[in-house]
C-alpha cells in the first residue's frame, strides 16, 4: 500500500497514539507540512508516521499507520521586540492533524524527490501479532 509519510514524529507521540485514540498534533516541519498539503482528509485516508527523520528513512524502518480524520494548515505571525525600539516580524507556517491509530507497519520502499516534494512510501501490514 503506497500513502504519504510523516517522518520525525516523536516516540512519545507515536507510543500515545497507539492507545487507540484520537489525537490532533501540530506540525511545523516543512517536510510534513508539505506532505500533509498533498493529503485530502476523509474515511479510509491512512498515512505513514516514524520517528525516523526524513533523510534516514529507508527500507526496512518500522511506524505507524494512521487514519487522517482532519487536517488544517496555518501562517502565524510572529513579532519579536529586542531592545526597545527594534522588532522582527516572521511568519511560521504549521498543520494541525487530527489522526487515529490503525496498525503498525514497516517501509518497503521510500518516494521522496526534494524537500518540496510530498514524501510517500510502500508499506507492509505488520504480520507479527502479541497476545495482550
Amino acid at each position: 500500500m503506497r500513502c504519504a509519510a510523516l517522518t520525525g514524529v516523536s516516540p512519545e507521540v507515536i507510543r500515545d497514539l497507539r492507545t487507540g485514540r484520537p489525537r490532533t498534533i501540530e506540525l511545523q516541519s516543512t517536510h510534513n507540512i508539505v506532505t500533509i498539503a498533498g493529503v485530502e482528509p476523509g474515511p479510509g485516508v491512512q498515512i505513514f508516521m516514524t520517528s525516523t527523520d526524513v533523510e534516514d528513512l529507508s527500507p526496512g524502518d518500522n511506524g505507524i499507520c494512521v487514519d487522517l480524520l482532519s487536517s488544517v494548515i496555518s501562517m502565524k505571525r510572529i513579532v519579536e521586540y529586542t531592545q526597545g525600539a527594534y522588532y522582527e516580524e516572521r511568519e511560521r507556517m504549521s498543520a494541525r492533524v487530527q489522526v487515529k491509530y490503525c496498525f503498525s507497519s514497516g517501509v518497503k520502499e521510500v518516494f521522496h524527490e526534494s524537500l518540496c516534494a510530498p514524501t510517500q512510501v510502500e508499506i507492509l501490514k505488520s504480520s507479527c501479532y502479541h497476545a495482550g
